[in-house]
């Protein structure tokens, strides 16, 4: 393994390391559980994509990885980080988490006081001939979110598709970066539920 390879592969570990001692990170664990990925710089295809074995899920009310990090580990994230790449080199990781409304809204406010971009991408206007090829969404996905934003979003969430789950993504340079974001959001949500249980749960 190059030394860029262990730089990576050692902040991705540190990365899941934060998410398993955070405890309000559980709360933010959707159906089809959390992707966390790294790439390398120059990444083309997965498999120069590290990322958690088995996603993050939760075991006994705490986040935890199923497996250990490893490169080719994910193909949606590891293909939305090269694709979101190909806009803002500076993104080399990402991490996805649920979504709801309340979550929405704690998102707008974190990204108006860091000064960062908010997005989303509206799955319902996505061409049914894009959406019938395998592997041709992405691509459609991205420039849509990029175009409707103006430059690529930190924080963004992807609505509602025909059997697809609606998710909150971030991206960053580095693994550790966005799971800080993913935790400050989760902090917050805990927060957000504590103060009103009935908006919070939906």
């Amino acid at each position: 393994m190059n030394k860029q390879a262990s730089l990576v592969m050692g902040d991705l570990i540190a990365a899941l390391t934060l998410l398993e001692n955070c405890p309000e990170f559980a709360a933010l664990v959707p159906e089809v559980r959390v992707n966390l990925v790294y790439a390398l710089p120059g990444a083309r295809t997965p498999r120069e994509v590290a990322a958690v074995d088995g996603r993050i899920t939760v075991v006994r009310g705490l986040p935890r990885g199923a497996g250990l990090p490893r490169w080719g580990a994910s193909d949606h994230m590891a293909r939305l980080v090269i694709e979101i790449r190909r806009h803002d080199p500076s993104i080399n990781a990402g991490i996805n988490f649920k979504h709801n409304p309340t979550l929405v809204r704690l998102a707008q406010e974190y990204c108006a006081e860091k000064g960062l971009l908010f997005g989303w991408i509206d799955r319902t206007r996505e061409p049914e001939a894009v959406a019938r090829v395998d592997g041709s969404s992405m691509p459609w996905k991205i420039q849509q979110l990029v175009s409707s934003s103006g430059g690529v979003p930190r924080l963004f969430y992807e609505g509602e598709g025909w059997g697809k789950e609606p998710l909150f993504v971030t991206v960053g340079s580095t693994a550790t970066e966005v799971a800080g974001v993913a935790m400050e959001i989760a902090r917050r949500y805990r927060q957000a539920c504590s103060d009103a249980p009935a908006a919070g749960a939906r």
